[in-house]
């Protein structure tokens, strides 16, 4: 209904700057809803969880290239069509997403009565959240991803014209390379066996998203810029699909939906804001020195999350076991090994 009643509004002339702006009020709500409940239906559509990896995977290569190759295509429709009919075949692309939600089927499951407010349950969630260190640690790393790093594609216009002397084709070049580079970033954590080394992966992927930016930032030549924005897009999507994999798979299944909304608010939420942000320090010191900046503080994120690690391993594992991810007698022998041999490091 918004995108369509935007459509009709571009096409007959009569749309103002209030219209905009309430329009994108009203998206903003619909999301608010409408991602976290997407999050947490995977796990329902999925019958074996030790599949969940290679389903957020494959969906997240989905949601992140659209993200980043949409605005391509958004922008050749426009040159071809105008902003109107791109605005109406948006709209009338949701008759096919529809048409999808109506035919899958899914087990029914019964839902639990609950006797307390909306309030409560939120509060309940919060302190579930923060309250777990894996949980809390993973969010307040993505949320520090999206404030920072994630808000790149808000400056790429002027690396495009000012830094690589180019047009509305290099942008698209750019931001194409950033779009293959997290489809191979989603294929790769879809091939993956297990949930199991995912950890490690998140400040790796993380680090190498950093180590893009800043090398794209210092980066004066077209071909080298395309290179550096595969990376960025490779390490971007693995840290982002990675941390909702182990948040899907350790959180408690009645607290699913919360968590996901603190998720969808640390991802979504927060990178808006760092687009204002961005912009305002571009303003400031130029595009150049501010991408610097975010991949550097991105880098030094990662380092700090790794350095976490172990801890955060340590309050997991009881949850692997229980789940049969990893086998309770392996556990066992591995305890034991720490005991009889604390300086001996296990794989």
């Amino acid at each position: 209904m918004q995108a369509l009643l935007l459509a009709l509004l571009v096409l007959t002339e009569t749309v103002t700057v209030w219209q905009i702006i309430a329009l994108s009020a009203f998206l903003g709500i619909v999301n608010a809803f409408d991602m976290p409940i997407r999050q947490s239906f995977i796990l329902e559509m999925i019958e074996n969880k030790e599949d969940l990896g290679n389903a957020i995977a494959l969906n997240s290569s989905m949601v992140n290239s659209a993200r980043l190759l949409g605005p391509s295509l958004a922008g050749l429709l426009i040159a071809a069509v105008g902003e109107g009919i791109c605005f109406l075949l948006n709209g009338l692309s949701y008759v096919a997403v529809i048409a999808a939600l109506i035919a899958i089927k899914t087990r029914p499951r019964p839902a639990k009565p609950r006797r307390t407010n909306a309030l409560y349950q939120l509060r309940q969630g919060f302190t579930y959240a923060f309250g777990f260190a894996p949980i809390r640690d993973i969010l307040l790393f993505l949320g520090l991803m999206s404030l920072t790093g994630m808000p790149f594609t808000v400056l790429m216009p002027i690396f495009a014209k000012d830094i690589l002397h180019g047009g509305p084709n290099v942008l698209g070049f750019l931001m194409g390379a950033s779009g293959i580079g997290a489809l191979a970033g989603a294929l790769y954590l879809a091939s993956r066996k297990s949930v199991l080394g995912l950890g490690k992966l998140i400040p790796l992927a993380a680090g190498c998203f950093g180590a893009g930016l800043v090398g794209f930032s210092l980066s004066r030549y077209f071909w080298l810029s395309l290179a550096l924005m595969l990376i960025t897009g490779f390490g971007m999507i693995v840290q982002m699909a990675a941390s909702n994999t182990i948040l899907q798979t350790i959180v408690d299944d009645d607290k699913r939906g919360r968590v996901m909304s603190f998720y969808t608010m640390a991802f979504v939420g927060i990178t808006p804001l760092g687009s204002l942000l961005e912009g305002f320090a571009a303003s400031l010191m130029g595009a150049p020195a501010t991408l610097f900046a975010s991949g550097l503080i991105c880098v030094l994120g990662a380092a700090v999350f790794a350095r976490q690690l172990p801890v955060l391993r340590k309050a997991v594992r009881p949850i692997y076991v229980k789940m049969g991810i990893i086998p309770e007698i392996a556990a066992g022998l591995h305890t034991a090994t720490e005991l009889t041999m604390p300086g001996k490091k296990s794989v």
